[in-house]
C-alpha cells in the first residue's frame, strides 16, 4: 500500500462534550486543508449515527473568522451521541465509508469511542480497504489509558476549581457544612482537581472522597465533626462515583458478568426503592440519584443541624461546557490533537490515537504528542493514581496540585478581611 491514499475524511464527535471538544474538530478542519489527499471532509452529525445514516454536513471552504469563533465554542458544534457500537454497527459504518470513498476517519471522544475507531480499523483491514483512522482523545473525567491528560480536564478542572473557592467564601460567610457533588463515576481526577481552590490555612474544601477509597459513612461524619471543632464550619468535594463495601454485578458487551464496588448513590437508592435508570451503555445514571441529599441527611442525623446549617448541591453538566472557565493550555492542546491526527494519518500506513506526554512540570510545564495504540487507550480506564490518593481517604495530597494546576491555568485571585 502506498504511504499517502486519496479519497474522503469524515470526522465525528461523541460523548459528554467539553469546553474545547471543537478545537480539535478545528484543528483537523485546518491541518486537512494542507494535504492534498483528502477531497472532501465530511462532519457526521451525532457522531457514528450519523455515519450509518449518512447524515453528514460539509466542512469545507469554511473561512478563518468562522472557524475561530467555532473552535471557541463549548459542546459538541456536531453534535454527540452517547450510541456504543457493536461490531455490527460498525461493519455498517464501514459500508458507507466505502460507498463514500472515505479513506481517513477521525473520532473525538473516550476510551469507548477508542473502541469504536479500532472495531471499524479492523474491519477495513480484514477487506484490505485502505482506511487511516485516528482517535483524539476527550474526557474530562481524565480516565483515559496511555496519554498523561486528556483535553477537556483542564477546562472542567478550572471550573471546579473555581465554584469550589467561590462556594468556600459563601460557606466562611454564612458558616455550615456544604457537600458539593462532582462527576467522576470510576476515577476521581476531577474531584481532586477542588484541590485547587486552597490557598490558604483553612480554606476549602475541608474534605475530598473520591472512588478510589471505600467511602464509610460513620468515618464522614467523625471527619466532619473534627473539621467543624477546628475550623467551626466544614465544605466536602466528593465524587459521584464513590463506593461502598458492597459489589454488585454489571454485565460486559461479550455477555460475561464482572462483580465491581457499589456506589453509594446506587446502595442508597436501592434502600429508598428509587428505580434505576441506565444509559444507552447499561451504566447506571449516578447524576440522578440523591447522593448529596443522603449525605446531608446523614450529617443531620450524626452531627446535628441546631447550630449549622447543611446543605448540598451537585454540579451536574455545568461542568462539562461551561463557556467561562476555559483553560488557555487545554484549548491550544485539543486544537493540537486535532492537528496531530491528521499529520499521522499523512505520515503512512498507521492508525491509532493521539495521546499527551509531559515534559516539564509547574511553571515549566510543556507537552508533546505522540501516537499510542488503539486498542491500548481502548481496553479500560484509568483510576487516580495512587501517589496522589490521602492516606486516609478524606483528601488527596499536595503532589496533585502540581499535576493539575498547569493544565486549569489560571484561577480568580481571592483575598480576606
Amino acid at each position: 500500500m502506498s504511504d499517502v491514499v486519496k479519497g474522503n475524511a469524515v470526522i465525528g464527535q461523541s460523548g459528554g462534550p467539553t469546553a474545547v471538544i471543537n478545537q480539535s474538530v478545528v484543528g483537523v478542519i485546518e491541518a486537512v486543508a494542507g494535504f492534498d489527499a483528502v477531497d472532501r471532509l465530511l462532519g457526521a452529525r451525532h457522531g457514528v449515527r450519523g455515519m450509518v445514516d449518512e447524515d453528514f454536513v460539509p466542512l469545507d471552504g469554511l473561512d478563518a473568522g468562522r472557524l475561530a469563533r467555532i473552535a471557541a465554542t463549548p459542546g459538541a458544534a456536531l453534535g454527540s451521541t452517547r450510541d456504543k457500537p457493536d461490531d455490527e454497527y460498525c461493519r455498517k459504518i464501514f459500508q458507507v465509508f466505502e460507498k463514500h470513498k472515505v479513506r481517513y476517519f477521525f473520532y473525538i471522544g473516550g476510551n469507548d469511542s477508542a473502541g469504536t475507531a479500532n472495531i471499524v480499523n479492523d474491519l477495513a483491514n480484514e477487506a484490505k480497504y485502505e482506511l487511516r483512522v485516528f482517535h483524539i482523545p476527550k474526557t474530562i473525567d481524565n480516565d483515559l489509558l496511555v496519554t498523561d491528560h486528556a483535553p477537556g480536564f483542564g477546562s472542567a478542572a478550572k471550573f471546579v476549581a473555581s465554584a469550589v473557592m467561590g462556594d468556600d467564601r459563601d460557606n466562611a460567610s454564612l458558616p455550615g457544612i456544604k457537600i458539593n457533588v462532582i462527576m467522576g463515576r470510576n476515577a476521581g481526577w476531577l474531584t481532586a482537581a477542588s484541590v485547587l481552590a486552597r490557598r490558604e490555612e483553612g480554606d476549602g474544601p475541608h474534605l475530598i472522597y473520591v472512588p478510589e477509597r471505600v467511602f464509610d459513612v460513620d468515618r464522614f461524619i467523625e471527619d466532619v465533626r473534627a473539621t467543624v471543632g477546628r475550623l467551626g464550619r466544614c465544605q466536602v468535594a466528593v465524587s459521584e462515583g464513590i463506593v461502598c463495601d458492597e459489589e454488585m454485578e454489571v454485565h460486559k458487551d461479550d455477555g460475561s458478568v464482572k462483580r465491581v464496588p457499589k456506589p453509594v448513590a446506587v446502595k442508597v437508592a436501592e434502600e429508598m426503592g428509587i428505580p434505576l435508570e441506565r444509559d444507552r451503555h447499561d451504566n447506571i445514571i449516578l447524576s440522578k440519584l440523591p447522593l448529596g441529599q443522603f449525605l446531608a441527611d446523614y450529617l443531620e442525623k450524626g452531627v446535628g443541624k441546631k447550630k449549622l446549617r447543611i446543605r448540598s448541591d451537585t454540579f451536574g453538566y455545568l461542568q462539562r461546557s461551561f463557556a467561562g472557565c476555559v483553560s488557555p493550555v487545554d484549548a491550544s492542546e485539543a486544537r493540537e490533537v486535532g492537528r496531530k491526527a491528521v499529520e499521522l494519518a499523512m505520515s503512512g500506513d498507521v492508525d491509532g490515537s493521539v495521546a499527551i506526554r509531559r515534559t516539564g512540570a509547574g511553571g515549566d510545564y510543556a507537552g508533546e504528542f505522540f501516537r499510542a495504540e488503539l486498542a491500548d487507550v481502548a481496553t479500560g480506564t484509568r483510576p487516580l493514581e495512587e501517589e496522589y490518593v490521602g492516606e486516609d481517604g478524606n483528601d488527596v495530597r499536595e503532589s496533585f496540585r502540581d499535576y493539575a494546576a498547569p493544565l486549569a491555568g489560571e484561577l480568580p485571585v481571592i483575598a480576606k478581611l
